[in-house]
């Protein structure tokens, strides 16, 4: 399944993706980027990251994005938030495949909460390590 949603999308919001180029979540990012996926950075206070215009939140993304996964760098607590934001935004997640959170993001509730709208959960595990074991 990872591989095929890998494979079908084109566009990852990343929340928490951070401007510092030695964060794991700008690595995560720019290995993304150069293959082939556009990204779509939820950060609280820059304008652009990795040349890609920065939103605010996870909503006023999905209203202005066709985003195919969420990749979720934030405590567990903070990241059940990010899908409680994408589920009261649903409308607007029509292309959403998957809500991933990175190693050592961890909420059983989240699968339960994104289990009726057939978003695909992973939990505690890295896009890009996911994606080089699949793909390299």
């Amino acid at each position: 399944m990872i591989k095929d949603i890998l494979q079908d999308s084109h566009v990852i919001a990343i929340v928490g993706l951070s401007p510092n180029p030695t964060k794991d979540s700008n690595i995560v990012a720019n290995y993304l980027k150069n293959n082939g996926y556009k990204i779509i950075p939820i950060y609280p206070d820059k304008d652009y990251i990795l040349d890609s215009k920065v939103y605010r939140s996870i909503s006023d993304a999905l209203k202005e994005n066709d985003i195919d996964i969420v990749v979720v760098f934030r405590k567990s607590k903070e990241a059940l938030n990010v899908a409680k934001e994408i589920i009261d935004n649903i409308k607007y997640a029509k292309n959403l495949k998957a809500l991933w959170f990175q190693i050592g993001i961890i909420s059983d509730e989240v699968e339960y909460l994104t289990k009726p709208y057939n978003i695909y959960f992973v939990q505690d595990e890295c896009i890009k390590i996911q994606h080089k074991l699949l793909f390299d």
